[in-house]
Parts: structure tokens; C-alpha cells; sequence
């Protein structure tokens, strides 16, 4: 049998995922983390500069992705049109890996202040990437504020419903849920006037 097993770094995310679930984020060491997904300390730190990136794992990468999805958007696309282009990208990025662990993700950060901090820095950079996006369409810093905001909230809204282990039927991709939670969060704001 090979000494060498793939996919350590999903393994590393769900070790830490499970025991912060089971024993909490603070109680949790990486040297536990490190041998509940059967790898060594020097492994997980190849991987994760500390305990706490696991939870901003994929960070860039969705911002990449967003970003993109925006500048993909046609020229003449209004800031919410090219924020739906953004979250269909991004939500195209994640996969069945991602959809299982969003249950152990969301336990660790609503049973740690420091983590549920960790998340509300982690939404307001995918929000300011999406208005420096918007800005360089040309949108002006108000309506590209909204529109990110409502973007992320739409992202988050759509990946909790994605998650959901309640929900019987299948799941879908997490584009569909995505861009339903814009599209109620857009006739919500137009019914504010």
C-alpha cells in the first residue's frame, strides 16, 4: 500500500472541520487536525499557515472568480446584471466537496465569536472586490456598493440553501440558488421605494 494518499489538503479541511464541530475551534490543535486526516504537522503546514486559514480556504479564489464573471459581462450589463454574471461564475467554481463540508463549516463558525468575525471579514472582501470590479466598469461607488453587497448576500443566501443537508430533493447547482436569492433580493430592494 502507497505511503502517499491524494487529496490532502480536502483531508486536512475536513479533519479541522470535524473536530471543531465535535470539540470546538479553540480546543482544537493542528497536531490533532494533522492526525485525524492521517497526515503529518508539516504536511497541514504546506498547506495552512495556521488553523484558522482553513476557514478562508478558497477565499482568493472566489473573489478571482467573481471578478471575472464580472469583467465577462456585456459591455452594456447594469451593475446588477454583471454582479449576476459574477456570482454564476464563482458558484461554478464550487463543487460536491464544497456543498458536503458547508454543514461542519457552518457549526465551527456559529459556535466561535472569532470565527463568525473571521466570516463577516471574509464577506466584506468578497464585497470590495466586487466594487473595485464595478468601479473599473465604471460604476459609480455608491451603486457599485449596493450592488456588491446585495451580490454577497445573495452568495451566502444561496450557499446556505445549497447546503442545507434538510432539504430532501437534490440539490442542484449552487448557481441556481445563487442567482434565485439576487433575483428576490433585487424585487425586494425595488419594493423599498
Amino acid at each position: 500500500m502507497p505511503r502517499w494518499k491524494p487529496d490532502a489538503r480536502q483531508r486536512l479541511v475536513v479533519a479541522a472541520l470535524g473536530l471543531f464541530a465535535e470539540q470546538g475551534y479553540d480546543e482544537t490543535t493542528v497536531a490533532q487536525i494533522a492526525e485525524r486526516a492521517q497526515l503529518t504537522r508539516s504536511t497541514f503546514f504546506r498547506h495552512f499557515a495556521d488553523k484558522r486559514e482553513i476557514l478562508t480556504a478558497g477565499q482568493n479564489a472566489l473573489c478571482r472568480l467573481l471578478v471575472e464573471g464580472i469583467e465577462a459581462a456585456p459591455a452594456g450589463a447594469t451593475p446588477l446584471t454583471a454582479v449576476a454574471s459574477g456570482l454564476e461564475r464563482a458558484s461554478g467554481g464550487m463543487t460536491a466537496f464544497n456543498r458536503s463540508v458547508g454543514p461542519l463549516l457552518r457549526s465551527a463558525v456559529e459556535a466561535n465569536e472569532e470565527l463568525r468575525s473571521r466570516e463577516a471579514m471574509k464577506s466584506a472582501g468578497l464585497a470590495a472586490a466586487i466594487v473595485d470590479a464595478l468601479g473599473s466598469r465604471g460604476v459609480a461607488e455608491p451603486a457599485a456598493r449596493v450592488a456588491a453587497e446585495l451580490g454577497v448576500l445573495a452568495f451566502r443566501l444561496g450557499y446556505a440553501r445549497w447546503v442545507d443537508p434538510a432539504r430532501d430533493e437534490d440539490p442542484g447547482e449552487l448557481a441556481e440558488h445563487a442567482l434565485a436569492a439576487f433575483d428576490e433580493l433585487r424585487a425586494a430592494a425595488a419594493d423599498l421605494r
